[in-house]
């Protein structure tokens, strides 16, 4: 049951951080060269240039749908050649973020409090294959071959909760007429759960042949330093924008572990378990192609997923850190509304070695699009709705692999096919005083 929750919920973003937390972001996609209030995460050096003199903040609101689902194949040479669907639904209903932003002349003092990192639960009703496998597996050992699946019924049910929740705080100072740096911190704390249980049992009889039971609590916390820099020349900003690791050495509080063969011992009370938030880099272009009306953004996002440490050392894994590219346009109609829409394409790298029931990824594609509606010169509400199309990924384990561990240890082969859907519907308030 291996982190259960470890993709993020309100979807955009790398494995384990989120970068959706304003409005804007939802809408445009390519954020890092603003200079308007969500610039306090996604390009703080920018602030320097942020019109309004003062305080500004804005609070926003997201509920994503996501569904996370498996199907599976395995059983041969042990068993005969079982497929089973295991669809797991992820949920999040209420992603909230606050942004606050102070400008005085060349100084801006800036802060967010958001979910940083992952922001829902998931669950899997009919338990995940892996799981399943494994029992089987062991029965047929324990039973000298004689109890094949067909003796005797499975029941299953997981469930995990992730949320990484950040509160950063910087400044930022602009240099001369074209430049600005910034400098700030971010606390992350982490706040999880692992709950659910196997149990095989006789038709004849109901003699229980397996019984798996995890109920565990994670709870822990890190600190990044985020740096920033920005060029402005009339038309033109340059936005650049570096994270540092967040290291998360995340101890269990298990309350109950029934454990058979140690597939459940990484959560035994006192564990912990590595969840890294990685380094990110971000580079931006924005131009004003007609000033104070159109503009639009090019952005690329590096997450340094490689040297960000998982449990088991998964990032080993990956081919390569995660790469996105965005783009962005945005209209003011006139002075009351604006509309804009963007496209992100996300890749992660991905191999069969690092994939696994408990935590996987697909390669995206999200558009967004929405506006804003100025109802005063102090008061702007922002309306968003960004889906995202995955890239089905498949996995195929030959029993002998490796040497000869095969599925999840079971000497068989397997296949299993991961797919996910992703839907966010934003909502949110900016205020000048």
């Amino acid at each position: 049951m291996l982190l259960l929750a470890t993709a993020p919920m309100a979807r955009a973003g790398g494995l384990m951080t989120n970068t959706n937390y304003h409005i804007a972001f939802d809408r445009m996609m390519a954020r890092g060269a603003t200079t308007e209030i969500d610039a306090a995460f996604s390009n703080p050096a920018g602030l320097a240039w942020t019109g309004h003199e003062g305080w500004q903040l804005s609070f926003n609101y997201q509920g994503p749908q996501q569904n996370r689902d498996i199907n599976a194949t395995y059983g041969a040479p042990l068993l005969p050649d079982t497929t089973h669907y295991y669809p797991g639904k992820a949920t999040a209903p209420f992603v909230p973020a606050l942004f606050a932003v102070y400008k005085h002349d060349r100084w801006a003092a800036w802060a967010m409090i958001g979910i940083v990192g992952s922001g829902g639960r998931v669950e899997y009703k009919e338990g995940m294959p892996m799981f399943d496998a494994m029992v089987a597996a062991a029965i047929l050992q324990q039973s000298g071959g004689a109890l094949t699946p067909k003796a005797y019924d499975i029941e299953s049910y997981m469930k995990g909760k992730q949320y990484i929740y950040g509160a950063q705080v910087g400044a930022t100072y602009r240099i001369g007429n074209h430049w600005a740096v910034s400098g700030g911190l971010r606390v992350s704390y982490y706040d999880g759960y692992t709950r659910g249980h196997v149990k095989a049992t006789m038709k004849a009889n109901a003699q229980v042949l397996a019984d798996l039971e995890v109920d565990a609590d994670q709870k822990g916390w890190g600190v990044n330093p985020i740096l920033g820099l920005d060029y402005h020349w009339k038309n033109l900003t340059l936005g650049a924008k570096y994270e540092f690791r967040t290291k998360l050495n995340i101890p269990c509080s298990t309350s109950t572990l029934k454990d058979a063969g140690g597939a459940l011992a990484a959560y035994a009370d006192g564990e912990k378990i590595r969840y890294d938030m990685p380094a990110l880099l971000t580079l931006a272009a924005g131009y004003e192609f007609i000033p104070a009306k159109l503009r639009g953004a090019l952005e690329f996002h590096w997450f340094d997923d490689k040297n960000a440490k998982m449990a088991g050392d998964r990032q080993k894994a990956l081919t390569h850190g995660t790469y996105e590219f965005l783009a962005g346009v945005e209209w003011d109609i006139n002075r009351k509304f604006t509309v804009s829409c963007g496209a992100q394409r996300t890749d992660y790298g991905l191999s069969d070695a690092y994939e696994t029931n408990t935590s996987f990824a697909c390669d995206s594609y999200t558009f967004g699009l929405g506006g804003a509606w100025n109802i005063t010169p102090k008061l702007r509400v922002n309306a968003s709705y960004f889906w995202t199309w995955y890239s089905d990924f498949t996995k195929v384990v030959p029993a002998s692999y490796p040497n000869p561990g095969g599925y999840y240890g079971t000497t068989m082969s397997g296949t299993e096919t991961y797919s996910r859907t992703n839907r966010v519907l934003g909502l949110g308030i900016d205020y000048k005083f």
